[in-house]
């Protein structure tokens, strides 16, 4: 069930996965009982070209190449198959030669359009239940001759650490003499009007097929804004059109403004990219004693300190009073689960300490939430002209704002709550911010010149605007993460990026340096993310006269989606049956008070700051899974177990679980 609820969940599009560059030609490799000392390109019998991970351990064999985690947990595996009869043949065939027996029940079926050389390539995943905590996918490509198999069956927990490796494991397949699409060398077309109307018709057609109600789009050429404005209408029901000048939360996207705010601090000598945090803030501690003294300033936001994603406790136990010193008391109580600079693990609780580290060093008297918000607007939005962006979503909202939606389960685009928008405000230098296309273009275009203002003069200087991206950890293939800024080269030209997603909005920045191209994209529905990767294409597809592919992939995610929304769907049934041994209320020490609603025949569950109509599920181990179905949280489960005694309900995301015991 992971891979629908996750699709439901997310509804987005990731960027590209990928990682530091490896050598463009495969070779044979021997058998290796060792873990690799970089990523490392291997060749099958067929000719296929993949890359195996660096730690990672492999086994070339005649019919298989097997790649091994180094928590050994499991296993990626390319299996050639030549004479299948369809591709969900050659799953077949190709799990009978990895794992004989093998006979999980198939749980959903996706198709997606030929691309990378490949002739066409269907995902099969399999079902599995919660407490097993398994990923488990056959991905077949089709080549001339045969098929190409990848199978995938790892734990949640390695799956999610190790993401990176996956995602370079995943999109480095190549057939036999294929050379992949490159823009490098290309002339670069300017965005006249002409190729403006074809990025705006793009985004148009992409909203209507995915059911986005609006998005806010602009445009940055030849040192100006070329294009700014604003499709479709700010709320579904409502005339009120989106325009340059609408608010959207901008997510994660807040992440690059705030280490633009410590490139602003050293540029004043009052910060050292080298320097220890512990040096300026004391009171910073990691669960790791180690980790805590390895941090520097430069490490905050770059996703490479061994922390895990830990979203749960702010998603799910915040308050409006909430202290921005939770952010620290969290970070004291989280271990890491990696080396620290071995692997990417995003974590959102290290980019909120940067943003408040920053904050407190511009003003050391000041509450750590209001010196941040202080030095934001003092040295950020005002000299930037952002005069629209702000952190504070009660205002926001009496503005002109875009409201969030989602498709849940549906196939029609619902106005969705808010509520859990709200819980990023004590945690905002990690995602808190709203402004519109016209203030996120004033950014992008910073970031184009360098540094350099309008006027002429110095908003920083370039070496501390650049040093945010730099690589720190790879992220995939040919990509890496820097400060709050990503930069992906998967079509032979560097685009630096970073996508922001909260509930009901997704958003991206991007800038093409070579090219002096930039462009801003926000949409106020869940379904966003699936337009976020297509939208980067369509973009360089536009610029470098590339082969058009943007408008099939957002048609093939889109079809995607409504298949798993509807398979999803199929598998639930009312939670008032399962729910009547349920206690009326519950408790988790991290996550807070649950309590058990019912009204008629409905159950809702009701968290601290979210809650919920549930459906039920039941779980192929015989366990009864209580899921979400309001929007935009569909597809949260917590599990019905029996415990020293107690009936508890079990959450987890990928590497943590909660458990919510009964209050008497």
């Amino acid at each position: 069930m992971r891979a629908i609820a996750l699709a439901l969940m997310l509804s987005t599009s990731l960027p590209a996965l990928a990682a530091a560059q490896v050598p463009q030609a495969a070779m044979a490799a021997p058998t290796m009982a060792s873990p690799l000392e970089a990523d490392t390109p291997f060749t099958s019998r067929a000719g296929t070209q993949l890359t195996a991970p660096l730690g990672w351990t492999v086994n070339d064999a005649s019919d298989q190449i097997v790649v091994t985690p180094p928590e050994a947990d499991g296993y990626m595996a390319l299996v050639e198959i030549d004479d299948a009869v369809d591709a969900a043949d050659a799953a077949a065939k190709a799990w009978q030669i990895k794992q004989p027996g093998f006979a999980r029940k198939l749980l959903l079926t996706t198709q997606s359009p030929a691309r990378s050389g490949w002739q066409g390539r269907t995902v099969f995943d399999y079902e599995t239940s919660p407490n097993e905590e398994l990923w488990i996918e056959a991905s077949v490509l089709k080549r001339p001759g045969g098929w190409t198999v990848s199978l995938i069956h790892l734990t949640e927990a390695t799956s999610a650490k190790r993401s990176a490796a996956v995602g370079l494991y995943r999109q480095s397949f190549k057939p036999q003499g294929y050379t992949p699409e490159t823009f490098a060398g290309r002339q670069v077309q300017p965005l006249d009007a002409a190729r403006i109307e074809q990025i705006r018709s793009f985004v148009e057609t992409a909203m209507a097929q995915l059911g986005i109600p609006g998005a806010g789009l602009a445009l940055y050429d030849g040192g100006q804004i070329v294009y700014e404005g604003g499709i479709g209408v700010r709320e579904l029901g409502k005339p009120e059109p989106v325009d340059a000048n609408t608010l959207f939360m901008i997510a994660s996207n807040t992440k690059g403004m705030a280490t633009l705010l410590l490139a602003k601090l050293v540029d004043q000598g009052r910060l050292d990219w080298d320097q220890k945090v512990t040096d300026v803030y004391p009171a910073f501690r990691l669960g790791d004693q180690a980790t805590t003294d390895s941090v520097l300033i430069k490490h905050l936001v770059c996703a490479c300190t061994g922390l895990p994603r830990k979203d749960m406790e702010w998603l799910i136990n915040t308050q409006a009073d909430t202290s921005a010193l939770d952010t620290f008391t969290q970070l004291a109580a989280t271990q890491p689960t990696s080396g620290f600079g071995e692997i990417f693990q995003y974590n959102n609780l290290m980019a909120s300490a940067a943003g408040y580290v920053g904050g407190h060093i511009y003003h050391p008297d000041m509450e750590l939430g209001a010196a941040f918000d202080r030095a934001m607007q003092d040295e950020i939005f005002s000299p930037l002209g952002m005069n629209n962006t702000l952190f504070d979503t009660h205002k926001a909202l009496q503005k002109n704002h875009a409201s969030p939606h989602g498709l849940g389960l549906g196939t029609t685009p619902q106005v969705a709550k808010m509520d859990m928008n709200y819980n990023i405000y004590p945690f905002r230098p990690a995602g808190g911010a709203w402004s519109s296309a016209h203030d996120m273009i004033l950014y992008v275009a910073n970031e184009i010149r360098q540094g350099e203002l309008s006027d002429g003069h110095r908003l920083m200087s370039a070496p501390n605007l650049l040093k945010r991206r730099e690589a720190t950890v790879p992220k995939g293939e040919n990509a890496y993460y820097g400060m709050g800024l990503q930069v992906t080269a998967t079509w032979g030209v560097p685009v630096v990026h970073h996508g922001g997603s909260l509930f009901g909005y997704k958003s991206d920045i991007m800038l093409i340096p070579e090219a002096g191209i930039g462009a801003v994209i926000l949409t106020n529905s869940d379904e966003g993310g699936m337009l976020l990767s297509p939208f980067m294409r369509r973009l360089l597809e536009v610029i470098y006269d590339g082969e058009p592919e943007a408008a099939a992939d957002v048609t093939s995610a889109a079809e995607r989606y409504k298949l798993a929304a509807k398979e999803f769907a199929g598998l639930l049934s009312p939670a008032n049956g399962p729910a009547a041994s349920l206690a009326e209320r519950y408790s988790n020490p991290d996550l807070g008070q649950l309590d058990i609603q019912r009204t008629g025949d409905d159950v809702f569950f009701q968290f601290v700051s979210m809650g919920s109509k549930m459906a039920s599920r039941t779980n192929e181990d015989g366990t009864i899974s209580f899921i979400t179905t309001d929007i935009p949280v569909v597809g949260l489960g917590l599990t019905l177990e029996e415990r020293d005694g107690q009936k508890v309900l079990i959450m987890r995301d990928s590497q943590h679980e909660y458990v919510f015991k009964p209050v008497s």
